[in-house]
């Protein structure tokens, strides 16, 4: 049996059509049932519905034998614990920051909130910029205007949200897509069927790259 972990949302809507070329697709509707564990078409492969932060988690731990994680995630995560064999190409977006228009980010000691502490860190640092990271889990965009921080790393899409609030993005950070991860151990005790699914799921990406071209 395969555990592959994946997240609600954007990115779990994105890898169905995936999931599905590959003869994985779930019995159980998630939108309409509150089981975490979700059968497969496949016997030998079951879904698990977690947070988009606890997959690399979930994998490197081996509670679960793969996973489909944003690479924003990924890289916050810090994990030794996985390999990252494919970019699935799907979720798609930027990890940036973001401001009040016309106020760059300076060199002086800021104040950024955000919930990529150590991807934060780690992009102000190489810059030689002071940086004091306040933590958040949510409505990023509040913190510049009430003055809890002179600017905030957040993923941006559209940037609609960002322009609703008076706010427009500054310095990318990274693009952002999701991959997929293997769990260390998993590989080398189902190295077979975890190698056969891997490489449908490329196959399968590489055609649809070759017919965006």
């Amino acid at each position: 049996m395969l555990t592959i972990a994946v997240s609600k949302g954007r990115i779990y809507q994105e890898a169905l059509p995936l999931l599905a070329e590959a003869g994985i697709v779930p019995s159980v509707d998630p939108d309409k049932s509150r089981k975490l564990i979700l059968p497969t078409e496949r016997d030998d492969v079951q879904l698990v519905i977690i947070r988009a932060a606890d997959v690399p988690t979930y994998v490197e731990y081996g509670a679960a034998d793969l996973g489909i994680a944003g690479k924003d995630v990924l890289v916050e995560y810090e994990g030794e614990g996985l390999y990252e064999p494919l970019d699935l190409g799907i979720a798609r977006c930027r990890l940036m920051t973001a401001g009040p228009p016309g106020r760059p980010v300076a060199s002086r000691r800021l104040r950024v909130a955000t919930k990529y502490v150590n991807t934060a860190k780690r992009f102000f640092a190489r810059r030689g910029v002071q940086a004091e990271v306040i933590k958040l889990y949510g409505s990023m965009e509040l913190a510049p205007l009430v003055g809890l921080a002179d600017c905030i790393v957040d993923l941006v899409d559209t940037g609609n949200t960002l322009r609703a609030n008076g706010l427009a993005p500054q310095e990318l950070i990274m693009d952002i897509s999701s991959r997929l991860v293997v769990n260390k151990a998993a590989m080398k005790m189902k190295h077979g069927p975890i190698t056969e699914l891997a490489g449908h799921l490329a196959r399968i990406v590489s055609a649809r790259a070759a017919r965006e071209r």
